[in-house]
């Protein structure tokens, strides 16, 4: 049995993938449907993409604009697949994130960059639909807002709302990424905590009344998801261990 036909691996896992997401879901009071799940490709080859699509998965993430772009074309006759923009975007290559062709960019990390996905969307006339980077750890290596304490929230507003209001954008929601534990409990307060920030956001009118939360990944989706997660971002658990070269330049295992 290969990797593209019915029943193979990539099939297999997405079962177990996809089983835990409605079980986390159950335990919390929520519906498993509320929950997007996003297939992290980045790194995997368009043959393991393309067998994740046989078995019904559809939305992908990446985080590198020209490995995407590569797949989109390879898979170009598969109808159906939603291509996502995970990984930090620079602003100077927020001309080319515009105009990929992603469904979502979930990396919006800063209001210069937001400025310029907006400028250059607006320019293709159309509208990029995106979710706000915040740091909810205050750890220096990872990007985002700035948003660790509730009492930086206030201070923080005028550049969140800033952005939710820049034309050529539709800021959907946040996303986040906690500080990588070995017990994935100990990651559900920085998911708690941006939950509790999209509310306080709704409240001031910067995020819809059910705005899209991305959080959680391989080794805490189950604890996002009981937080509040709607999107979880799973990689390793569908596609197995990545290319140890590749995983040396420093990605979070997703």
């Amino acid at each position: 049995m290969t990797i593209s036909e019915p029943g193979g691996p990539i099939h297999e896992r997405l079962l177990v993938v996809r089983e835990r997401i409605a079980q986390a879901a159950t335990r919390a009071g929520r519906d498993p449907a509320g929950i997007t799940l996003v297939a992290v490709s980045k790194t995997q080859p368009a043959e393991l993409v393309r067998a994740a699509a046989a078995a019904g998965q559809l939305v992908f993430g990446e985080n590198r604009i020209e490995e995407a772009q590569g797949k989109m074309l390879a898979l170009d006759e598969v109808s159906g697949l939603e291509w996502h923009m995970i990984g930090h975007v620079q602003s100077r290559k927020a001309r080319e994130a515009a105009g990929a062709g992603f469904v979502l960019i979930h990396s919006v990390d800063t209001l210069k960059l937001a400025e310029r996905l907006g400028q250059f969307a607006r320019a293709a006339g159309r509208r990029q639909r995106v979710l706000l980077e915040i740091n909810v750890s205050g750890e220096v290596s990872k990007a985002g807002f700035r948003a660790e304490t509730r009492e930086q929230w206030a201070a923080l507003l005028p550049s969140l709302k800033q952005a939710a209001g820049t034309a050529g954008l539709h800021v959907q929601g946040l996303m986040t990424m906690a500080p990588q534990t070995m017990e994935p409990a100990l990651a559900r307060p920085f998911f708690e905590r941006l939950r509790e920030l999209s509310e306080y956001l709704a409240e001031q009118a910067v995020l819809g009344p059910a705005p899209v939360l991305s959080m959680g990944m391989s080794d805490d989706f189950e604890a996002a998801i009981e937080a509040g997660a709607t999107m979880v971002r799973i990689g390793r658990a569908i596609f197995g261990e990545r290319d140890e070269q590749l995983a040396k330049r420093g990605q979070p295992k997703e």
